[in-house]
């Protein structure tokens, strides 16, 4: 999984061609499975439970200067290949991107 951070669509209209140009690449290459953008950090909602009460506060998890603005979910066959898709992703000169690998559980 590729989680972008400090990037959000809102603020690089610029770049959305060469996002969607990146999505495209990565649908030609059989590796994309998924991705999508968020809102601004300032639209999340965090919920916390604690001693049976749940805590409900505006805004995202942590206050950082770093926010979760997306996600791309990438079938890859190791990490050097997410490595080089994450450097080659647009998002990657105006934020950051985290690589991580997802496990698979199974919830049925």
């Amino acid at each position: 999984m590729l989680l972008i951070y400090d990037c959000h669509r809102e603020q690089m209209p610029d770049r959305y061609d060469d996002v969607l140009a990146y999505v495209e690449d990565l649908k030609e290459r059989g590796v994309f499975l998924a991705g999508d953008p968020l809102h601004l950090p300032d639209t999340a909602t965090t919920v916390r439970v604690r001693d049976e009460e749940t805590l409900i506060t505006d805004g995202p998890f942590a206050e950082t200067h770093e926010q979760l603005g997306g996600y791309f979910i990438l079938d890859c066959k190791d990490l050097d290949e997410a490595i080089e898709l994450a450097a080659r992703c647009p998002l990657a000169e105006l934020g950051s991107i985290e690589v991580r690998p997802v496990l698979e559980a199974d919830y049925r």
